[in-house]
């Protein structure tokens, strides 16, 4: 039988913005299905370039970049959009809710711009937000949650349309210790139900707990690629 490709496949990938020294240079990572990948850095290092070429934000000067089966280098903006809609969810420091719907209007919106009817949608929304315990918000707005309950709404936004890659970006960068707790355990029952993560972060406290591997970026270039147990027992 052959070996499953990697959701994520970056293959000699440089990335140079005018005439300074490139973001990202000659860079090559392959993520499995299943693994919990933190990426580390000083500012400046290249991780939020990483992030952006994975998305489909960005693209690379020089090599390839591939996600869950497709080239996501070569992309139009429609066809990117869709892959984001489709094929990834992503997580932000700062959650990006909409303060004015509820928390169930906020998870459904990936949903209906996928098409998803109705129905299905919200049977898929409640769900959801049982599993990540926060049901009982549903029908709140994101201003009366914590921060922590805030972010576990981001996170059933990203996860809805079922992706085949989670990403996240600093997701504990604005939380306070319990709340920054609470979704390190979060992230960490994710992955151990199947889904595949790639974190970046400046919280050493996140990458131990919740990652099966480790990736350190400095100046652009992978200096470390260590896999390793999660502190966190699941």
């Amino acid at each position: 039988m052959p070996a499953t490709p990697p959701v994520i496949d970056i293959r000699d990938v440089t990335r140079t913005y005018g005439e300074g020294p490139p973001a990202l240079a000659d860079v090559s990572l392959s993520v499995r299905a299943g693994e919990a990948v933190a990426v580390l850095g000083p500012s400046g290092s290249g991780k939020s370039t990483l992030l952006n070429l994975i998305a489909g934000l960005d693209r690379p000067s020089e090599g390839s970049v591939t996600v869950a089966g497709l080239r996501v280098d070569g992309m139009g903006e429609a066809r990117s959009a869709e892959f984001r809609r489709t094929k990834i969810g992503m997580v932000f420091q700062f959650f990006n809710l909409l303060d004015d719907l509820t928390v169930t209007d906020n998870v459904l919106l990936p949903a209906q711009l996928a098409g998803l009817p109705r129905a299905e949608a919200r049977r898929r929304a409640a769900g959801l937000l049982e599993h990540l315990r926060i049901d009982r918000h549903a029908d709140a707005y994101p201003g009366r949650l914590s921060g922590g309950e805030r972010q576990r709404v981001a996170v059933a936004r990203a996860l809805m349309n079922r992706p085949a890659l989670l990403l996240a970006d600093e997701p504990t960068g604005a939380l306070d210790t319990a709340s920054g707790e609470d979704v390190r355990e979060l992230l960490a029952e994710l992955n151990a139900d199947g889904q595949t993560i790639l974190l970046v972060t400046h919280d050493l406290r996140l990458a131990e707990s919740c990652a099966t591997r480790t990736v350190e970026l400095v100046d652009g270039r992978v200096t470390r690629d260590i896999e390793h147990t999660p502190a966190v027992t699941r």
